[in-house]
C-alpha cells in the first residue's frame, strides 16, 4: 500500500513555498531600496591611493595563492580594514559574499575594484609574475616538505661558504616553495656567475617533491607540448627555472637531444603550455577566483542625491531581484522537472529495453517513478511469459502433430497396417492435440474478455455432485476415493431469491463453466494423489462467499513453486508427460474462469502432505 505523502514533500505545498519567499525577497528589496535611496545617496570612493589599493590587493592575492578556500579570510579582511580606515570586501564573480569588513546588509560598489585570482595576477602588482601572471606565492605541489626544505638549507649553506671562499658574497633567501636560493647584493640568484669550484649542481637539482610536481606538470602539458613540436614530439619540456625567486616554470628545448632549432613562434607557443599546465596544476591548491570591492568607511556618510549613478543603483538592485526570482524559479522548476524529463525519456525508450527510473525523491514524482518501475517490470515479466508461452505452445502442438504424421507416413508407405489399434493410437494423439487447442481457446477468450458465461442460479451441492459423478470413474481407476461436504447454514436464498429450508448455499454463475474449473482441480488432484488416497470436496457459505475447497492428499507442491502453480504450461512434476501430466494449462483455465465469475482461487500446500485449492465466489444471495 502507497505510503500518504508528507505535506512538507507535497509539490503543491514546495511551490507555494518558493512563492512566498520570492514574494517575500522581492517586497523586502524593495523597501530597502526606497529607504535607501530616500536616506541616503551612495557616493562611490574616487581617486583612491593607488598604493594603497596595491598593497590590500598584494595581499588578498598572496592569501589566495596559499589557501585552498576563503574559508578564513575574514581576519586579514578585518586587518587590512583597521590598518587602512577603508571597507574591503569580496565577492564571488556572481557577488555571493566571501568576507566584508562593513555589516552585511550595507551596499557594495557598483563595480568591482580589481579581480583578485593568482592565477592571472596583474604584473604590476606583485614582482615576480611578469612573465607569466601567475602569483609567485602560489607554488602548490612544489611546496617542500620540512625534510626536503632542511636538506636544500644545508646545501644552500655549502654553497654560500664556497661562494665566500672565492670572493663572492651571498645571503641565503627562501622561496615561497620552502627551497633555499642564494642571492647577491644585486638581488640576482646564485651571484650571476657561478664560481667553477661551487657549480656541482647540486643545489638547483629537483627534490623528489619538486621531480613529482614536474612529471604531474609535463603529463598536464603533454599534448600541448607536442602539437608545437610537430614532428619531433620530444622536443620540448616543462622545468624549474631556480635561478629565479619566483620559481619560473618554463619549458626545456631539447636542441642538444636532437639538434634541430626551434623557431621564436615555436618557443612562444611552448611557454603558453607550460604556463597553461602550470595555472591547470595549480588550480587546485588556490582559492577560486574573487572580486575585490573598496569603499569608504562608516564614518563617511553619503548624503541624499538623486543622481545618475543613484537611479542606476536602483535600476540594477531592482534588476538584481528579478534576477534572483528567475534564478530562483529557474532552480525549482528544474528539481521539480528533473525526475519527469527521466520518465519521459525513459518512456521514449524501445519497449524491449525495458529501462528503469532513479527514485530520487519522496513527493509525488517519486511515487510515480516507483509505478513506473514497477510497470517495467511486470511488462519485462510478461514478455518473458509471452515468450516462453510462445515455445510451450509450439512443443504441446509440435508433439501429437508429429506422431500422427509419423504414423500416418509408415501407413502411407505400407509399413504399418491401420488396425484398430493404430487408429485408436492416432485418435488419442488427435484428442490430446484438441485439448490443447481447447485450453488455449478458452485462455485467449479470458485475456480478450469475450469468455461468455451464461448465469443462472446454480445450488452448490448439486455442482458438486455433479464433478463428483463426472470423475468418479477416473478416481476409481487411480485406486482414489472421493468425499463431498456441504455445510448448510441459515437465512439462505434459493434460486427466486426466497430462503432455502436446508440452507444450501446458492451461487450466480454458469454451470458449464464451474463444472470445468472444478473438474480441472479434480483432475490435478487424480493425477498427483497415490492409490489409497482421497480427495475431499467441500462447500460453505463465510460471509458474502461460497468457498468451494478442493483437498487431497497427494504429494503436495513445495513452496518455493507455489508462486507459479497457476502460471500457463507450469507443473509440478517436469518429468510427466503431457499425456499423464496434462497441458500446463488447467489451473490458468481455473484461475481465469473464477475471476471472470468475480471470485479469487489460492492454493495451500505441504510436500508428502498435500494440497488445498480454495475458490471463494459472490453469494448469490
Amino acid at each position: 500500500m502507497t505510503r500518504p505523502i508528507p505535506l512538507r514533500k507535497r509539490l503543491l505545498v514546495r511551490l507555494l513555498i518558493t512563492s512566498v519567499l520570492i514574494a517575500i525577497c522581492s517586497v523586502a528589496a524593495t523597501a530597502w531600496l526606497a529607504v535607501e535611496t530616500t536616506t541616503r545617496a551612495i557616493q562611490e570612493e574616487q581617486g583612491q591611493v593607488l598604493t594603497e589599493d596595491m598593497d590590500i590587493l598584494r595581499q588578498l592575492s598572496g592569501y589566495a595563492a596559499t589557501h585552498r578556500d576563503w574559508s578564513d579570510v575574514g581576519k586579514t579582511v578585518r586587518a587590512l580594514s583597521d590598518r587602512t580606515g577603508r571597507r574591503i570586501a569580496l565577492t564571488a564573480p556572481d557577488r555571493t559574499p566571501i568576507a566584508d569588513s562593513e555589516t552585511r546588509d550595507t551596499a557594495l560598489p557598483p563595480r568591482a575594484a580589481a579581480a583578485v585570482d593568482p592565477l592571472h595576477t596583474d604584473t604590476f602588482t606583485e614582482p615576480g609574475a611578469q612573465r607569466t601572471g601567475i602569483d609567485p606565492r602560489a607554488v602548490g605541489p612544489f611546496r617542500l616538505p620540512r625534510a626536503e626544505r632542511e636538506r636544500v638549507r644545508l646545501l644552500a649553506e655549502k654553497r654560500r661558504a664556497c661562494f665566500s671562499i672565492n670572493g663572492v658574497e651571498t645571503t641565503i633567501t627562501q622561496m615561497a616553495s620552502g627551497r633555499s636560493v642564494l642571492v647577491d647584493e644585486d638581488g640576482t640568484v646564485d651571484g650571476g656567475q657561478v664560481p667553477t669550484p661551487c657549480a656541482d649542481g647540486v643545489l638547483n637539482t629537483p627534490t623528489a617533491t619538486e621531480e613529482k610536481a614536474l612529471a604531474e606538470l609535463n603529463t598536464y602539458a603533454g599534448d600541448c607540448l607536442k602539437g608545437v613540436g610537430g614532428k619531433f614530439p620530444s622536443l620540448f619540456a616543462a622545468t624549474v627555472d631556480f635561478t629565479d625567486r619566483s620559481m619560473l616554470t618554463r619549458y626545456l628545448g631539447r636542441k642538444a637531444e636532437t639538434g634541430i632549432d626551434t623557431t621564436r613562434d615555436q618557443d612562444k607557443k611552448a611557454q603558453e603550455c607550460v604556463d597553461r599546465a602550470r595555472r591547470q596544476q595549480l588550480e587546485p591548491y588556490v582559492a577560486p577566483a574573487a572580486e575585490l570591492f573598496l569603499g569608504r568607511g562608516d564614518s563617511a556618510v553619503p548624503h541624499f542625491d538623486m543622481s545618475a549613478a543613484n537611479k542606476a543603483k536602483v535600476t540594477g538592485v531592482a534588476g538584481l531581484v528579478l534576477a534572483l526570482t528567475v534564478a530562483v524559479t529557474v532552480l525549482v522548476a528544474t528539481r521539480l522537472v528533473r525526475p519527469l524529463r527521466a520518465l519521459t525519456h525513459a518512456a521514449q525508450q524501445p519497449p524491449e529495453q525495458h529501462v528503469r527510473v532513479p527514485v530520487t525523491t519522496q513527493d509525488e514524482t517519486g511515487i510515480l517513478a516507483v509505478a513506473f518501475n514497477d510497470l517495467a517490470d511486470r511488462r519485462e515479466r510478461m514478455e518473458a511469459q509471452r515468450k516462453a508461452m510462445v515455445a510451450d505452445i509450439a512443443h504441446e502442438l509440435r508433439t501429437p502433430l508429429t506422431n500422427i504424421r509419423g504414423w500416418l507416413e509408415v501407413t502411407r508407405d505400407g509399413v504399418v497396417d491401420p488396425d484398430p489399434e493404430l487408429l485408436a493410437s492416432l485418435h488419442d494423439e488427435a484428442v490430446v492435440l484438441q485439448r490443447v487447442i481447447d485450453d488455449l481457446q478458452d485462455l485467449a477468450a479470458a485475456d480478450a474478455g469475450t469468455l461468455r458465461l451464461h448465469r443462472e442460479p446454480v445450488r452448490a451441492d448439486e455442482l458438486l455432485e455433479q464433478v463428483v459423478a463426472a470423475h468418479r470413474v477416473a478416481a476409481e481407476a487411480a485406486g482414489v476415493r472421493l468425499h463431498m461436504s456441504v455445510a448448510a447454514s441459515q437465512g439462505s436464498h434459493g434460486s427466486d431469491g426466497s430462503g432455502d429450508s436446508d440452507g444450501t448455499p446458492w451461487l450466480d454463475a454458469d454451470p458449464v463453466r464451474m463444472r470445468q474449473a472444478l473438474g480441472n482441480l479434480v483432475s490435478n488432484a487424480i493425477r498427483h494423489t497415490p492409490a489409497d488416497g482421497t480427495i475431499t470436496f467441500s462447500c460453505r457459505r463465510q460471509g458474502d462467499e461460497v468457498v468451494f475447497e478442493v483437498a487431497d492428499t497427494g504429494s503436495g507442491i513445495a513452496p518455493e513453486d507455489l508462486p507459479s502453480v497457476f502460471e500457463r504450461f507450469w507443473r509440478a512434476e517436469k518429468s510427466r508427460s503431457r499425456r499423464t501430466g496434462g497441458s500446463g494449462l488447467g489451473l490458468s483455465i481455473v484461475r481465469q474462469l473464477v475471476t471472470a465469475h468475480g471470485g479469487t482461487v489460492t492454493v495451500t500446500s505441504e510436500l508428502g502432505t498435500g494440497s488445498v485449492f480454495t475458490l471463494r465466489l459472490p453469494d448469490a444471495g
